[in-house]
């Protein structure tokens, strides 16, 4: 991966945080008179460029704003974002609700996923190492106006019957759901999904092991997914499964 300088970082940083809160992309002019860069439109606008030959930003369609691509979005996960971590209080609250099922695998997961539907405002979605897969919260994606477009939501909806489909994306990504949930958090975006009417999805999940069961949790929303929030919270949710049940 190129070697980015501050200012392309700080750059990246900022249209990436923008886009995550607005769904539009982002301008030199709107990054200029919201963020404190100390550098001209026209200085914007050439890293903003550069970036994008670089493969970090792409250019709309509609407009000459730029939104991250998903090597963007990963570079801004795994290197410039601040994790929000939730709240004690919360992280009882959750706790609480599942802990009656923790002797029951098959209530476990789907109470957890219910919590974690609610939780990230997301489509949650779990899988087990015998094939199994439990989802809650569809109706959470039309709150996203990437959502709104039909073959986007219908695909989505489809592949909930399709468990291969997304045994198919972890073992490409190359995840050993057999390794603990304390290992880096997992992120598939945009063309990782594989399919065309995904791409403007995310998939951020973490692997679990509850005693002999193994698998992943994790939820689906758009690309553009407030991932300091929904990392910690996927995260927990996690190591939460492997930990009351061990």
């Amino acid at each position: 991966m190129a070697d980015l300088t501050q200012r392309q970082i700080k750059i990246l940083k900022c249209v990436t945080e923008e886009f995550i809160d607005s769904a539009q992309p982002v301008g030199s002019e709107t990054l200029e008179r919201k963020y404190n860069l100390g550098i001209s439109s026209a200085t914007i606008r050439n890293e903003m460029a550069a970036l994008t030959q670089l493969g970090f930003l792409k250019k709309g369609h509609l407009s000459s704003g730029r939104s991250p691509t998903s090597m963007g979005l990963k570079y801004y996960v795994r290197n410039l974002m601040t994790p929000k971590s939730m709240s004690v209080s919360d992280e009882i609250g959750v706790k609480e609700r599942v802990w009656n099922y923790r002797n029951e695998f098959d209530k476990l997961l789907k109470e957890t996923t219910k919590e974690l539907a609610q939780k990230t405002r997301s489509l949650a979605i779990a899988t087990t190492d015998q094939g199994s897969i439990y989802s809650s919260g569809s109706s959470n994606l039309l709150e996203e106006p990437e959502f709104y477009n039909i073959d986007v939501t219908k695909t989505v909806l489809s592949l909930l019957d399709d468990p291969d489909f997304w045994f198919d994306i972890i073992n490409k990504a190359g995840v050993n759901t057999s390794e603990p949930s304390s290992q880096m958090i997992h992120l598939l975006v945009g063309e990782d999904l594989g399919m065309e009417h995904l791409e403007p999805c995310s998939f951020v999940y973490q692997t679990y092991q509850a005693g002999p069961h193994r698998g992943i949790l994790g939820v689906v929303g758009p690309a553009r997914v407030r991932y300091p929030v929904i990392i910690p919270v996927v995260d927990y949710f996690a190591d939460l499964i492997s930990t009351i049940t061990g």
